[in-house]
């Protein structure tokens, strides 16, 4: 009830309304309206990172002023909410953004803000140091180094900032390449933002060893080990890995790009350092192993032109007028929307059939990832429609069948007789 508290929440009021109103002036500016991807604005006004932080500047330019007239009580409060507000939001849209399909990142997110809310508590309260003391008198010998609880915790709290910080960089950089990219251009900046990502995250490791006390030298010999085991049991695997960067940055494959693959023909969806994924017409889903592409024989469908060349067998009787039938023909493809004008349908006297004549229409289709059978149904129903139509006749197979007796015996209907 002293005046001096109520100046204080009267400032810290402004602060929220102050850094309310200015994120969302600038998430409208900005054009930033449900961004689930983004880390800084989120899909609501305090979702974001934006918000908590605005705050949390504004509250300390808030405390400057007002320590000067008044005792602080509010803002020793305040402050450390703030921060740990930061800290949640910052490491809970980070791993959101960047790892969104892994099953382990609500543990991370929870983890987060347990360990946000418990140093705040400890902060605010005054037992912050007295927690550190006693930690850091918990002591044990490793080799010529001399490690605490204290110093484990600050080390792993360190390198759980600067990984978070790697992959804010690599999130933002993949979104940016990836934002307007399509066909082979997207399959060579999806290399980019992998190795991007994945140099980002070595240096944040390194860089989270050297905080947590680790001497970096001593890595020379796990390196030594990881390469044997490479050369000798991960042959498989590294091939893969090097497969997979090959034929991003040779674009041989495209995401994007019709085909067949060991019997399996589909639409290559998603291509990643070790597999590519192939989905096929009906929903099935072949994860192939990269260093399959490049070892084997791939049809690539749509790597110089995405037009696919479709074609369906027609038998009409032999008396019909085959000026006639191919008019027919031809105008039952173009009818179709998805066949091409540009190259036109094509059709030929393709054989001279035991039952008819056999005519074959050919025509090309620029989506085949829209399905192929769809389009053939349409165009036969046209053609018997047309031909029917015009009195064209469709041959059934007919066979004659040839009866002989054996010589010196009677039909059936003479040895009747003669019995």
């Amino acid at each position: 009830m002293q005046p001096t508290v109520w100046i204080e929440l009267m400032a810290l009021a402004l602060c929220v309304f102050v850094a309310w109103g200015f994120t969302a002036l600038l998430r409208r500016g900005l054009g930033m309206h449900d961004e689930k991807l983004s880390v800084m604005f989120g899909r609501r006004v305090v979702d974001g990172v934006m918000f908590p932080l605005l705050l949390l500047a504004l509250a300390y330019l808030a405390r400057a002023a007002l320590l000067k007239f008044v005792p602080l009580a509010v803002f020793k409060v305040a402050i450390p909410v703030f921060v740990s507000l930061v800290v949640i939001r910052v490491g809970v849209k980070v791993l959101q953004v960047a790892l969104a399909s892994a099953p382990w990142v609500r543990v991370l997110e929870r983890t987060i803000s347990w360990v946000a809310w418990l140093a705040m508590v400890l902060w605010v309260s005054g037992l912050l140091p007295v927690v550190l003391h006693e930690l850091d008198q918990i002591t044990w010998k490793m080799g010529a180094s001399t490690l605490s609880v204290r110093t484990l915790i600050e080390g792993a709290l360190t390198g759980g900032a600067v990984l978070i910080l790697a992959l804010w960089v690599s999130a933002a950089i993949e979104i940016r390449l990836l934002r307007s990219a399509v066909g082979g251009e997207l399959s060579l900046r999806k290399a980019v933002s992998n190795a991007t990502r994945a140099l980002l995250m070595f240096v944040g490791l390194i860089m989270a060893l050297s905080a947590v006390g680790i001497d970096l030298t001593a890595l020379s010999v796990l390196g030594g080990a990881i390469g044997v085991g490479i050369g000798f049991g991960l042959q498989k695997l590294a091939a893969n890995y090097v497969s997979g960067f090959v034929i991003l940055a040779e674009r041989s494959m495209r995401i994007g790009d019709s085909v067949r693959v060991d019997n399996f023909e589909g639409r290559i969806t998603d291509i990643n350092a070790r597999y590519t994924v192939i989905r096929a017409l009906t929903g099935r889903e072949s994860i192939v192993p990269n260093e399959i592409l490049i070892t084997s024989r791939v049809e690539n469908l749509s790597l110089a032109d995405s037009k696919v060349w479709q074609s369906t067998v027609v038998s009409v009787a032999y008396e019909s007028d085959v000026d006639l039938v191919t008019r027919l023909l031809t105008d039952a493809a173009l009818a179709q929307e998805r066949v091409l004008k540009d190259p036109a349908p094509s059709v030929a006297l393709s054989a001279f059939g035991a039952d008819g004549l056999e005519f074959t229409l050919g025509y090309w289709i620029a989506d085949p990832e829209n399905g192929q059978l769809g389009l053939r149904s349409l165009i036969n129903r046209a053609i018997l429609n047309s031909l029917r139509e015009h009195g064209v006749e469709i041959p059934y197979p007919q066979r004659v069948l040839h009866m002989r007796h054996a010589r010196g015996a009677l039909p059936p209907s003479a040895g009747h007789e003669a019995g």
